[in-house]
C-alpha cells in the first residue's frame, strides 16, 4: 500500500472539505498542476524507467515550480531510495511515486488537518496578529478570515494596528463594513500598540470570541518591525495574558521564491506561529506551498484559491495533494 494511499486508510478518519470547497481548490490549482505537469511529460519523453536522466529533469521541474532547493533534494533523495529498493521503477510510475513522496514530506509537518474554521476552546477571545508585506493580500485575507468566523458563529472584532498607511485603515474599514463586524481603530500615525489594547480592551468588554490585529507591512527596517511587534505583543498582554495566540503570516504565493525571502525576513522579525499563502489561483508557483511548509515547519493554516469570500480555505494537505495530483 503507497503512503499516500495509508493517510487515508480506515484507520485514519479521512478529513472532508465540502464538494463545493473541493472544486474551488482544483480550480485554484489548476494553472500549477497543468505547468508541473506539462513540463514532467516532456521530461519523460521517450523514456521508460526512471534513471539519472529523468531525475535530473525532474529536480529541475520541482526548482522551476518554486517548490524551492532544499525541498527538491529531499524528494529527489527519498526516489531514488525508492530506486536503488525496487531496482526497477517505470516512468508511468512516477506520478504516483511523487505523489506518496510529497504526501510523505506533508504528513511530516504541524499543517493541514483542520478543515473548519475553529477556535481553540481555551483561548477567550482568541486573538491573531497578522503580518506580512503590503500588497500580498493581508487586509483581504484579515476580511475573509473574519467572515468565515463570524459564519461559524463566532463573535469577531478587528483592530486596524497598521496605522503607518491611511490606506490601510480605509482598507479594513470597508471589510468591517462587509462583513458585519465592529473594527477598532486610531487616526493614521498613531501608535500601534495603543490600537491593539484599544482592540483586546474593546473585545473583552464585547465578550468576543476572535480579534484579528492588523499590523504595519514594513520590511525595510527589521529592528524596527521586531521592535513594534514586541511593543504590540507586550501591550496585548495587559488585557488578555497569553495574547496573541497565533501569529498569521501572509505571502503571495504567486512570488515564488520571493514568498520564501518574506518568511525568512518576518520569522527572523517576529514568532511567527503559523501562515497563510495566498493568490495560489492565479499562478503557477503553487509548488511554494509545499516547500514553505517542509522548510520553515510552520503550520500553513490557510490558502487563498480565489477572490471571493469563500475562497479563502483552511489549508488541509491531504486535499491539497489529492487537487495536485488529480
Amino acid at each position: 500500500m503507497s503512503f499516500f494511499k495509508k493517510l487515508f486508510s480506515s484507520d485514519k478518519k479521512e478529513p472532508q472539505i465540502t464538494e463545493e470547497a473541493k472544486e474551488t481548490l482544483d480550480r485554484g490549482l489548476e494553472k500549477t498542476k497543468t505547468s508541473f505537469f506539462s513540463k514532467l511529460t516532456k521530461a519523460v519523453a521517450g523514456k521508460s524507467k526512471v534513471d539519472d536522466d529523468v531525475l535530473d529533469n525532474l529536480e529541475e521541474i520541482l526548482v522551476s515550480s518554486d517548490v524551492g532547493v532544499n525541498t527538491t533534494l529531499k524528494i529527489i533523495k527519498r526516489i531514488e531510495a525508492r530506486v536503488a529498493s525496487d531496482k526497477y521503477l517505470g516512468t508511468d510510475e512516477l506520478n504516483s511515486i511523487l505523489r506518496d513522496e510529497i504526501a510523505g514530506l506533508l504528513s511530516e509537518t504541524k499543517s493541514g488537518e483542520d478543515t473548519e474554521f475553529n477556535v481553540p476552546a481555551n483561548k477567550k477571545p482568541y486573538v491573531i496578529m497578522v503580518v506580512g508585506v503590503n500588497g500580498v493580500g493581508k487586509t483581504t485575507t484579515i476580511g475573509k478570515l473574519a467572515y468565515h468566523f463570524k459564519k461559524a458563529g463566532y463573535n469577531v472584532v478587528l483592530g486596524a494596528a497598521d496605522t503607518f498607511r491611511a490606506a490601510a485603515i480605509d482598507q479594513l474599514q470597508i471589510w468591517a463594513d462587509r462583513v458585519g463586524i465592529p473594527i477598532v481603530k486610531q487616526q493614521m500615525g498613531s501608535d500601534p500598540a495603543s490600537v491593539a489594547f484599544d482592540t483586546l480592551q474593546s473585545a473583552v468588554s464585547q465578550n468576543a470570541d476572535v480579534v484579528i490585529i492588523d499590523t504595519a507591512g514594513r520590511l525595510h527596517n527589521k529592528v524596527g518591525l521586531m521592535s513594534e511587534l514586541t511593543k504590540i505583543k507586550r501591550v496585548m498582554e495587559k488585557v488578555v495574558s497569553d495574547a496573541p495566540h497565533d501569529v498569521l503570516l501572509v505571502l503571495d504565493g504567486s512570488t515564488g521564491q520571493n514568498a520564501f525571502e518574506q518568511a525568512t525576513q518576518f520569522t527572523a522579525a517576529t514568532e511567527v506561529t503559523c501562515l497563510a499563502v495566498t493568490k495560489l489561483d492565479g499562478t503557477a508557483k503553487g509548488g511554494v506551498v509545499i516547500g514553505i511548509s517542509d522548510q520553515f515547519q510552520i503550520p500553513v493554516k490557510y490558502i487563498g484559491v480565489g477572490e471571493g469570500l469563500e475562497d479563502l480555505q483552511v489549508f488541509n494537505k491531504y486535499e491539497f495533494v489529492d487537487s495536485f495530483f488529480k
